[in-house]
């Protein structure tokens, strides 16, 4: 009889020992991942924002790439992230307002997403109304006018998904999938889109010469008698090439879009919107909060003798009573030039931005 005890007591240890393994192996441990910095960012800039509350993860970033691509986040499933923000376009369109699901034009023209992680101020959109890459990534899928969806709807799909199901519980260890989650995960996605191997950048890096039309382009650029373009949109020593902030750039003498003031509630802000980075203007077009300029050219005309007076114009628009910077044709020429050496071909067909 006491053996027949000790036998069953042997039994029990090893079932009880199995199931800890099974369990200990059934627990997946997502591998923690970093940024590629390039050199230049390192060298000038202090590091990016990466939230205690979502680091990055080998697995949070390919579920994100997956949900950025996927149809599943539209009301009709017929549109993703992707569908405005096109990896070949830097992740803008080429349409002055995107479409949405319904067939609906947005308000403001779609941002190209890149470098994102740098942006300090945390301040999102064109008008500055999302404080962090997880609260934007919420606002498209429910916008009426962009995905349509409503995420108690997208959370039953994903839930009911058994590939989504074991993508959210290697990522982030979780057995139920809902809104928060999704947003984590496509926002670490983003946080990877880094553009930085433009022709100008190897120029930084003594890789490459400019030509001379391109080196006289950078000096207008810098230069306050000319081009004055600097204080808002970097400069060598700045490769994001913007400063992230709002500015009144002298596009309405009054507005229709108030910008950030509308976010604010400032009167003082009204007519503000962020200064975009000049980073692949060349698969961008085309420019402004609403598109207006279909042409690079367009722009430097705007800021040479296109600008409009109004009570919150930037300072920085110094020839604001002049309309302008007041460019010859060669520096407008050479400008565009500059310009266009920022543009990343490297970054439009890089296979980890790819669907």
């Amino acid at each position: 009889m006491k053996k027949q005890w000790i036998y069953i007591l042997f039994v029990s240890i090893l079932v009880s020992c199995s199931s800890e393994d099974s369990n200990q192996q059934q627990e997946y441990i997502p591998v923690s991942t970093s940024l590629k910095i390039p050199k230049l960012f390192s060298d000038k800039l202090i590091a990016p924002i990466i939230p205690t509350k979502n680091p990055l993860t080998e697995e949070g970033v390919a579920l994100g790439k997956k949900l950025f691509f996927d149809t599943i986040l539209s009301r009709d499933n017929t549109q993703s992230c992707a569908s405005c923000h096109d990896p070949k376009k830097a992740f803008t369109d080429d349409l002055p307002f995107s479409i949405g699901v319904d067939g609906k034009k947005g308000k403001r023209n779609s941002m190209p997403l890149f470098n994102l992680a740098w942006n300090f101020n945390e301040r999102f959109a064109w008008d500055g109304k999302e404080l962090s890459l997880e609260r934007q990534a919420f606002e498209p899928v429910s916008n009426p006018i962009e995905l349509h969806n409503d995420w108690k709807e997208i959370a039953i799909k994903l839930n009911d998904n058994s590939e989504y199901a074991t993508l959210f519980n290697q990522a982030f260890g979780i057995t139920k999938i809902d809104s928060t989650y999704v947003v984590k995960a496509i926002a670490q996605f983003e946080r990877t889109l880094i553009s930085a191997n433009s022709k100008f950048d190897k120029f930084l890096l003594g890789q490459v010469t400019l030509t001379p039309e391109e080196s006289n382009g950078f000096d207008v650029f810098m230069d306050e008698a000319r081009g004055d373009c600097f204080h808002c949109h970097g400069s060598n020593n700045n490769p994001l090439w913007t400063n992230n902030k709002f500015h009144n750039n002298g596009l309405d003498a009054t507005f229709t879009d108030l910008g950030l003031g509308a976010v604010t509630g400032d009167p003082k802000d009204n007519g503000k919107f962020r200064s975009p980075s000049l980073r692949n203007l060349a698969f961008t077009a085309p420019y402004m909060h609403d598109g207006r300029f279909a042409t690079l050219q367009e722009v430097i005309d705007h800021y040479s003798e296109g600008l409009k007076d109004s009570p919150t114009i930037d300072p920085l628009m110094k020839k604001i009573d002049k309309g302008g910077v007041q460019l010859n044709p060669k520096d407008k020429a050479d400008l565009k030039a500059f310009l266009l050496t920022l543009s990343d071909y490297d970054f439009i067909s890089n296979p980890d931005f790819q669907e």
